[in-house]
C-alpha cells in the first residue's frame, strides 16, 4: 500500500499534461500511487499517459468513455489503495516538495486533513488565494472552515485526505454536474475531523481560458447555482459560521445592467465601477 493515491483526471489537456506529470514524479516524497484516468481524451493525452507510465511504474492508467470530472474522480477513489487520498486536475502543478510537507504534518498530529497554500495563475497574473505561515492544528468546524476559507475558495485538490474515512463515510462527488467541488469540500472538512494547516509549499491553479470556471454557458451558471445553493444548504443544516469570512457582493444596476458593485469581506471592502475599475481591497 502506498502512502498516497493521487487522482488526476484526463481530458484534453496535451499542452499542460506534462507539466503536471513532471511535478509529480518528481516529488521528493516517492511512496506515490498515481491514477490517471484517461476521461475519453480525443488529443494526444492518452499518448502522453503512456509515455510517462512506460518510465515511471506508479503510474497506473485507467481509460473510460467521457464521463467528466466527478464521475472520474469516483472512480479514481474507488481504485485507490494509499493511506491517503490527494486530487490533481491535469492542467496544474504542484511544489516539489507538497506530499512531503503534506504527509510529514499529517502523520505528526495524526490529522485527517493537510491543506497547503494555492497560487492561482494565468498568463497575465498571479495571485495567492490560500497562503499559511504555520504549522497549525484544527478541530473546531467553524475554525476549519475559516482557515480554508471555505465557502469562498472551495477546492479540493489543495489537500491530502485520509482515504478509509473518506471510504467509511461514502463521501463522493455528485456526478452529472460541474462545480462539484462546492458540494464536496464543505461535506469533507465538516466530517473529517483534525485538520493541519501547512505552510511553504503550494498547488498551482492554472487558470485557462477555456477552464469551468470560465465558461459562461447557461448551463454551466444553472450548475454553479445549483452547487452554491447545495453548499450553502449543509452549512445551515449543521450550524456552521461562516458569515465573517465570506464574500458578499451589492450590485447597483442601470437598466439591467450592472455599474457599480461593492464587494466585502469581514471589514474589507472593495469598489467597482463597471466591472473594470476596482477602488479598495480586499485582504
Amino acid at each position: 500500500m502506498s502512502k498516497i493515491s493521487i487522482i488526476i483526471p484526463v481530458y484534453n489537456v496535451e499542452k499542460y499534461l506534462k507539466r503536471c506529470l513532471e511535478s509529480i514524479i518528481n516529488q521528493t516524497f516517492k511512496d506515490l500511487e498515481i491514477i490517471c484516468i484517461n476521461d475519453g481524451s480525443t488529443d494526444n493525452s492518452q499518448k502522453i499517459l503512456y509515455e510517462y507510465s512506460s518510465k515511471d511504474s506508479r503510474i497506473k492508467i485507467i481509460n473510460q468513455q467521457n464521463s467528466g470530472l466527478s464521475a472520474t474522480r469516483n472512480k479514481g477513489t474507488s481504485f485507490a489503495s494509499g493511506e491517503y487520498i490527494s486530487f490533481i486536475d491535469s492542467d496544474d502543478w504542484i511544489d516539489l516538495d507538497f506530499y512531503e510537507k503534506l504527509y510529514t504534518s499529517a502523520k505528526k498530529y495524526d490529522a485527517d486533513i493537510a491543506v497547503a497554500g494555492i497560487i492561482r495563475l494565468n498568463e497575465h497574473r498571479k495571485k495567492f488565494y490560500l497562503n499559511f505561515t504555520e504549522e497549525k492544528i484544527y478541530t473546531n468546524t467553524d475554525e476549519k472552515f475559516k482557515i480554508c476559507d471555505v465557502p469562498d475558495v472551495n477546492y479540493v485538490w489543495n489537500k491530502i485526505y485520509k482515504l478509509e474515512k473518506i471510504k467509511n463515510l461514502d463521501l463522493k462527488f455528485e456526478e452529472g454536474i460541474v462545480y462539484e467541488d462546492l458540494i464536496y469540500t464543505p461535506q469533507v472538512i465538516y466530517y473529517l475531523n483534525k485538520l493541519v494547516t501547512v505552510p511553504n509549499t503550494y498547488y498551482y491553479y492554472w487558470r485557462t481560458p477555456n477552464s469551468i470556471v470560465a465558461n459562461k454557458s447557461k448551463g454551466f451558471k444553472n450548475d454553479m447555482k445549483y452547487a452554491k445553493n447545495l453548499a450553502s444548504d449543509f452549512i445551515k443544516a449543521h450550524n456552521i459560521n461562516v458569515e465573517n469570512h465570506t464574500t458578499k457582493i451589492k450590485r447597483f444596476k442601470l437598466l439591467g445592467t450592472t455599474i457599480f458593485k461593492i464587494r466585502s469581506k469581514g471589514e474589507k471592502k472593495q469598489y467597482i465601477l463597471f466591472n473594470i475599475f476596482k477602488i479598495g481591497k480586499i485582504n
